[in-house]
């Protein structure tokens, strides 16, 4: 199992550069957890293709649905505590150290594009590229 942050299940579902790593790795470990926060934030990055023109809604509620079944099972609540705590000695945002937080919390590595998760967080988390 492994953590995925919003990013690596939007380039799953969306075209994307990253989309290719997002593929393999979601055939390597299909067994994906998440905190219930990526809900919102996948609903936010559909709001955008939205907003652009990119989808349709139909589209988009299919997206978020598919992605939904995909993490059926493995989101988890993050105690605030931690994700406070992370979040002031990395200078990260709240939002991206919940998915560090939860990856601490279930010993497992959390995989992201995110530069600065990858550079704040070098005992947590993985590179998408380079983790398959």
């Amino acid at each position: 199992m492994i953590v995925v942050d919003t990013n690596v299940i939007s380039y799953l579902l969306l075209p994307t550069p990253h989309t290719a790593n997002a593929e393999r790795l979601f055939q390597a470990d299909p067994d994906c957890a998440a905190p219930v926060l990526w809900r919102s934030e996948m609903r936010n990055v559909l709001a955008l293709y939205l907003r652009k023109g990119l989808l349709r809604l139909d589209q988009a509620i299919r997206l978020q649905s598919r992605a939904e079944d995909i993490l059926h099972g493995n989101e988890y609540q993050v105690p605030s505590t931690a994700v406070l705590t992370l979040a002031q000695q990395s200078g990260c945002s709240a939002y991206d150290c919940e998915f560090v937080a939860l990856a601490q919390d279930l010993e497992i590595p959390l995989i992201t594009a995110d530069k600065s998760l990858l550079s704040a967080f070098p005992e947590h988390a993985r590179p998408l590229a380079g983790f398959v």
